[in-house]
C-alpha cells in the first residue's frame, strides 16, 4: 500500500486500527512513534546495483491505555513528515515490536490496516542457478528409489 492510499483511508475513517498477519488486533492505545523515508542501496547476488525506497511507520505501545490516535491526528503527522522529507508516494513498511522488531507490508481490509508478512527472495535467480519452478517429486517415487538403491549387500552403505 502506498502513502496516498493510506491518506485517503484516514480521511474517510472514524478510527485507526492495525491488525497483525495472524488476525490479532494491535491494542488501540498504540502510538505512531516514527514516520520516515528509508533508502536502501545494495548490490544483489547477480551483481546488479539496486535502490529501494519505502516510507516507514513505527508503531509502539505504552502503558497509557487511554491513548487513542485519531485518523485526523495520524494524517497530520503524515503531512508534517511529507513536508519535512519531501516524501514520495511509495510503499509503506511498518515496524512493530514483537520478540524483535518486525517489519511488515501494509494493506487495508475495509475496517483495519493489516500488517502483511514480508519475505526475502533472491533478486537474481537466473544468475544463481535457481530453477524458475520447483522440482515436483512424488513421495512414492522417492520411496521406490530408496528401496532399489540401498538393498542389503548392494554396496550403497559401505
Amino acid at each position: 500500500m502506498k502513502l496516498a492510499e493510506v491518506k485517503e483511508i484516514l480521511k474517510s475513517n472514524s478510527e485507526v486500527n492495525f491488525e497483525l498477519p495472524n488476525g490479532t488486533i494491535i491494542p488501540n492505545h498504540f502510538h505512531v512513534t516514527e514516520i520516515g523515508l528509508i533508502s536502501k542501496n545494495f548490490i544483489d547476488c547477480g551483481g546488479v546495483m539496486r535502490n529501494e525506497e519505502v516510507i516507514n511507520f513505527q508503531l509502539w505501545e505504552a502503558g497509557d491505555y487511554d491513548h487513542r490516535l485519531a485518523p485526523q491526528k495520524f494524517l497530520k503527522i503524515i503531512e508534517i513528515s511529507e513536508k519535512a522529507f519531501n516524501l514520495p508516494d511509495v510503499e509503506i513498511e511498518v515496524e512493530y515490536q514483537q520478540d524483535t522488531i518486525g517489519k511488515f507490508g501494509l494493506d487495508f481490509n475495509g475496517k483495519s490496516f493489516v500488517l502483511t508478512s514480508k519475505l526475502t527472495a533472491c533478486l537474481a535467480q537466473d544468475s544463481c542457478g535457481i530453477p524458475s519452478e520447483k522440482l515436483k517429486v512424488s513421495l512414492s517415487d522417492l520411496s521406490k528409489q530408496e528401496k532399489n538403491s540401498c538393498e542389503p549387500g548392494s554396496g550403497c552403505c559401505s
